[in-house]
Parts: structure tokens; C-alpha cells; sequence
């Protein structure tokens, strides 16, 4: 049996790990969005924030320390990018993005925002039992959470129209520059 403080920590962690999906997911969903591709993207970001720690405890910390300064600061500029984007798209009237969360941009997405899950199972000194729990929660957790996300900035682009746009482009700018500096 888990210890109460352990599962309180794990969910903690879970939330935190989350709110990174939250935070992007604010961005992508002030575009034009339907809401099974929500569903969709919420879902992907979830796996992905299974896979990601999982793929950190196989690899251990030596490598981690070699490439995940790369990594973050590869999804760092990335975001930045489709911010401006996001951004110039809307005032020069452009439909195409960068980016789009669907098909290689959506896995992109979801590989970005499930970064720093990947750094917590490289360091999650549990086993067994609580192993699993806490990356079946990490998938969980980002994926309610992208999910929340999304439905709150589609409603926010009703509400904003064109300039619901700029400012998820803005949202997703100044997440890249908070995982660069």
C-alpha cells in the first residue's frame, strides 16, 4: 500500500507536470479548433506524457544530462516560432500555419510540452507499483488539463474572434521564452 504522502506527492507532481500542456493548450486552442480534434490532441499529449517518463527511466541520467539542454532549448525556440507565427498569420490575414496541431505538428506538440516529464523519470526514485501510478497519472493529468485548456481558448476565439489568435500566438511565445530564460 502507498503511503498517503506519496500518493499526495505523485499527484502533486502529476499537476505540475500538467500545467505545461495547460499552458500551451491555452495558445492552439484560441485557433479554430472542432472538438474531436480536442479530443485528439489531448489524448496524444496524454500518451506522450506516459511515454516521455517512462523513455527516462529506460535511458537513465547519463544521457539525459548530454541532451536535454538541446532538447529544451529546441522546444523553447519552436515555440517561440509558432507563437510569431501564430502572431503574423493573423495580422497579414494567412490561413496556413507552422504548425498545426494535427499529424507530425500535433506529435511536435505533444513531444514539447511532455519535455520536462521526460527529465522527471529520469529521476523518479520509485518502483514498482508506484512507478506506474505516477506515469498513468502524468497522462492523465496533461491530458485533462490540454483538454480544459483547449475548450477554454476555443470559447476565448468565440468570444475574441481574429485577436483570440494573437494572443494564443503571444501565449505560446512567451511559454518558449519561459523555457529558454
Amino acid at each position: 500500500m502507498l503511503p498517503l504522502g506519496d500518493l499526495f506527492s505523485i499527484v502533486i507532481m502529476a499537476f505540475a507536470l500538467g500545467m505545461d500542456a495547460f499552458s500551451v493548450g491555452l495558445g492552439i486552442g484560441m485557433q479554430a479548433i472542432r472538438l474531436k480534434r480536442i479530443f485528439i490532441i489531448g489524448l496524444t499529449v496524454g500518451v506522450f506524457h506516459i511515454l516521455m517518463p517512462f523513455i527516462g527511466l529506460i535511458l537513465g541520467t547519463y544521457i539525459s544530462n548530454k541532451i536535454e539542454g538541446i532538447a529544451i532549448l529546441g522546444a523553447g525556440l519552436l515555440l517561440c516560432a509558432i507563437g510569431i507565427q501564430m502572431i503574423l498569420n493573423t495580422i497579414l490575414n494567412k490561413e496556413n500555419q507552422l504548425l498545426a496541431p494535427v499529424g507530425f505538428g500535433l506529435f511536435v506538440f505533444a513531444f514539447t510540452v511532455s519535455l520536462d516529464s521526460f527529465s522527471v523519470g529520469l529521476s523518479l526514485g520509485l518502483s514498482g507499483l508506484a512507478t506506474v501510478l505516477a506515469i498513468s497519472l502524468f497522462g492523465i493529468f496533461s491530458a485533462v488539463l490540454t483538454w480544459t485548456a483547449l475548450l477554454i481558448g476555443r470559447k476565448t476565439h468565440h468570444l475574441l474572434g481574429t485577436y483570440s489568435e494573437i494572443l494564443g500566438g503571444c501565449i505560446l511565445f512567451g511559454f518558449g521564452l519561459n523555457i529558454l530564460f
